[in-house]
């Protein structure tokens, strides 16, 4: 009888990519001539990262820049979460950070999408922030990550742990 193959779902960010974006976006915020004097920066706090300039579309100018340099590094923008721009007395601010893992409401969801539309013969099990799918056939695993890839998602999903 077959062994039975398996993979992860996961929702994963390479912390040395995301610091690598941010020292992209920080040399840039500093050298472009459109953010001379307007008291820009860009700066990590903890897991946060912390954006401020004198104006609102600033503010959200120096978020695109640092949405592109994610790009750039491979990273997928739904693990960016961003809040909305606020006044702290003369400068606006953005916070921002990086989600991983994957709720147990959002692996239900997966899981539900997998048993619906997915081939039959395959199990879902939800461990911890991953979800690990198991079937007989490697073409049927496959079907499934295809499936996953072209559901739209609101979080960033990669595949681990082949066996």
């Amino acid at each position: 009888m077959a062994a039975e193959n398996s993979f992860d779902i996961v929702s994963k960010v390479d912390a040395q990519e995301v610091e690598n974006a941010l020292n992209m976006a920080v040399k840039e915020v500093r050298t472009r001539f459109d953010f001379k004097g307007t008291d820009a920066s860009i700066k990590a706090s903890g897991e946060n990262f912390e954006m401020e300039a004198n104006g609102e579309e600033r503010v959200k100018a120096i978020l695109d820049v640092f949405q592109t340099m994610l790009v750039r590094r491979k990273i997928d923008l739904k693990s960016l979460d961003a809040g909305e721009p606020r006044l702290s007395g003369k400068l606006w601010k953005i916070t921002a950070s990086i989600k991983q893992g994957i709720s147990s409401e959002n692996a239900k969801k997966v899981s539900k999408l997998i048993r619906d539309e997915g081939p039959k013969g395959i199990r879902t099990q939800v461990q911890g922030e991953e979800l690990r799918v198991f079937g007989k056939k490697r073409d049927d695993l496959q079907a499934v990550q295809q499936l996953v890839k072209g559901a739209d998602l609101d979080f960033a999903v990669q595949f681990d742990n082949y066996r």
